[in-house]
């Protein structure tokens, strides 16, 4: 197998990188090159800016490959570059979507690859629906092999899932601190989390898979658990006890419009995901790394790379604004 990733050194593209290089296949990303420190050994990597196409078609003269996948699609612009960037060029094209795509709130639950796709609240999701209308329009009119896959929330090593952003250590560090955390709504939705090496096994056994041309998957895990019950895990594996403070998602996006989107258009809903489809197109796919082990797991490289405990000052203030104003109400 000989696969393309356009990207490639990101929070789920470099686990699923180590899944295929793990299966002996042929692994090219095409990048900047501007994380040499994310390269990985025996991945051939062409060095160009996608939105260079004319430098793109240079670095891929005389190359064709049994799959690829584009991590940074996220409008229907770039969905039209890489139509004429890839058509003919491979067997297969996944397009890295969203399960914010899904309707929020759903009217039903589980969600299945059948729920509407709707979302109201977040541009972001709009402009992935879109993208999937693109390419699957060009299957029916031109036969672009396409495969959609939808992550849910995804984390990996130095990642801690919080409804306020994973990549920073913001909450975290408050906890440490004893600072209370402010949880939109009452805390009690449910929530899926899924670890980057647990996608990279559902998306690996997509990759060359001729029965999933013309197909959308959303690969997540089974494991849902509340708002609450996140911010508990985490609290106990840093050893103390969150202080978390309720405040309606709708009183914050009014203090915080920008906020918008990511709380009322995804995290402020419950997520519980119908997986039979991903099981039935990649039967040896199974979740392995509850919640609790993979924030271990993340915990411990922060620690061995304390750089990137990244405190968000403005996160901050903005929890601390919000926890002053709903304190008057009171």
């Amino acid at each position: 197998m000989r696969v393309l990733f356009i990207g490639g050194t990101g929070n789920i593209s470099s686990a699923c990188t180590d899944a295929c290089l793990a299966r002996g296949w042929e692994v090219y990303h095409l990048n900047r090159g501007n994380r040499s420190e994310k390269a990985r050994e025996g991945v051939v990597t062409l060095k160009a800016d996608i939105n260079d196409t004319r430098r793109v078609k240079e670095v891929l003269t005389n190359l064709r490959f049994d799959a690829m996948v584009d991590w940074i699609v996220f409008n229907e612009r770039d969905a039209q570059r890489d139509l004429e960037l890839f058509e003919g060029r491979t067997a297969q094209y996944v397009f890295i979507s969203t399960a914010s795509a899904y309707e929020k709130p759903p009217r039903s639950l589980p969600i299945t690859e059948s729920t509407p796709l709707l979302n109201l609240f977040w541009e972001y999701s709009r402009d992935k629906i879109a993208c999937e209308e693109f390419f699957m329009d060009a299957l029916k009119r031109k036969g672009f092999p396409i495969t959609i896959v939808r992550p849910s929330h995804t984390y990996g090593d130095g990642w801690i899932p919080t409804q306020f952003g994973s990549a920073e250590f913001t909450l975290p560090q408050r906890m440490i601190e004893g600072k209370p955390i402010v949880v939109p709504g009452d805390g009690t939705n449910f929530w899926t989390l899924a670890h980057t090496t647990d996608f990279a096994k559902g998306l690996r056994g997509l990759l060359g898979n001729i029965r999933a041309i013309g197909e959308a998957f959303h690969i997540t895990s089974d494991e849902a658990l509340s708002w609450d019950e996140i911010y508990r895990t985490i609290g106990r594996a840093l050893g103390v006890e969150p202080n978390l403070v309720h405040i309606p998602s709708d009183a914050i996006v009014r203090r915080y419009p920008d906020w918008t989107g990511n709380l009322l258009g995804d995290k402020s809903c419950t997520a519980l995901f119908d997986t039979s489809k991903i099981k039935r197109f990649v039967p040896d796919f199974l979740c392995t790394t509850p919640f609790w082990a993979g924030l271990r797991r993340s915990l411990a490289w922060l620690e061995q790379h304390p750089e990137k405990k990244v405190v968000n000052a403005e996160t901050n203030k903005r929890m601390d604004t919000l926890l002053a104003e709903f304190a008057s109400l009171q």
